[in-house]
């Protein structure tokens, strides 16, 4: 498992510490107790290290050397190779390791086919043997594919939070609306599955037919109307309300899942938010099924913009 020797070493003659750098540098910093021992440290030697720090324990059986914080690729990996065989960074540590999300939880998530991880500094999710287009090694880590990694997530993120992410995995080009529908197929019953499936079946919405609705929304909430298509800070805007310096995009699944049209919505965001202007984004679904989720955002930030008097334009 070490292959010191594989590459030309001889571990008689290298102290163990240096094999142990040699082949923790390999693993994240990590280093797991089987290696140990075939680098010939016992208990006690092991045990003597923790002492003086080399050996950092992280999870069941694995430890950083030589490092005083765990980089994710560390912890992720550990986690994994302290659960035993088959086992995969899954959930939204594997959106972390993907980098499409912080890793904002202590305990790593690991997916075992057949059983529970239950190694200490692990949530343990059980699964039916994966399919080998669900299974990845991304810097020698084991992780779910990037769409299965989103389907087991979607069920833990809000609906605005998942479309996010799914955005950020096609402008990475990790995954494709295919790939995601073929996970999909393959595991119809996660518990992920309908939020997932909803917004691959976002249907794509024109400018105009946005225009339209938001046009009767105002009304009924008589609420000031936007100009629409305004130029603002250097970009064009969807929607301002220029006097209370609010503005409304319109995000599309569909449109806007490329790295052009990423990259130009935030920096279009940054411009208006560095003008003072309140930045609100709003979706095809939630225009047409939570109405009054958007009406309420929109009223609170004119009503701030204006004073308190977003009424009567």
């Amino acid at each position: 498992m070490t292959d010191i020797q594989a590459d030309g070493f001889d571990p008689s003659h290298l102290h163990p510490d240096r094999l142990i750098g040699l082949v923790a540098g390999r693993q994240h910093g990590v280093i797991l107790r089987e290696q140990l021992t075939e680098l010939g440290l016992g208990r006690g030697a092991i045990a003597y290290r923790c002492k003086r720090g080399l050996l950092r324990p992280l999870y069941d059986g694995a430890y950083l050397w030589g490092q005083i914080t765990p980089t994710l690729d560390a912890r992720a990996l550990a986690a994994v190779a302290a659960s035993g065989a088959a086992a995969v960074v899954s959930h939204l540590w594997a959106l972390a390791v993907y980098g499409l999300r912080a890793a904002d939880d202590e305990r790593v998530d690991v997916t075992v086919a057949g059983r529970r991880a239950r190694s200490r500094g692990v949530r343990g999710h059980e699964s039916a043997p994966l399919h080998c287009l669900d299974v990845d090694v991304i810097r020698g880590i084991p992780v779910t594919a990037p769409a299965r990694s989103l389907l087991d997530s979607a069920s833990e993120l809000s609906t605005r939070d998942l479309a996010d992410v799914v955005e950020l995995a096609q402008v990475k080009r990790l995954v494709t609306k295919r790939e995601i529908a073929a996970t999909l197929r393959r595991a119809p019953q996660r518990a992920g599955a309908p939020a997932l499936r909803a917004l691959l079946g976002e249907p794509a919405f024109t400018r105009s037919r946005a225009e339209r609705l938001l046009v009767r929304l105002m009304r009924v909430a008589k609420l000031p109307q936007p100009e629409f298509n305004a130029a603002a800070e250097g970009f064009e805007v969807d929607a301002l309300w220029r006097r209370q310096r609010v503005a409304l995009e319109f995000d599309s699944y569909t449109f806007h899942a490329t790295r052009a049209a990423f990259e130009r919505d935030r920096r279009k965001t940054a411009a208006l938010t560095r003008g003072h202007y309140v930045v609100l984004r709003t979706t095809w679904r939630e225009m047409t099924g939570e109405s009054h989720a958007l009406v309420a955002r929109t009223a609170e930030a004119l009503a701030l913009g204006a004073g308190g008097a977003p009424r009567g334009s």
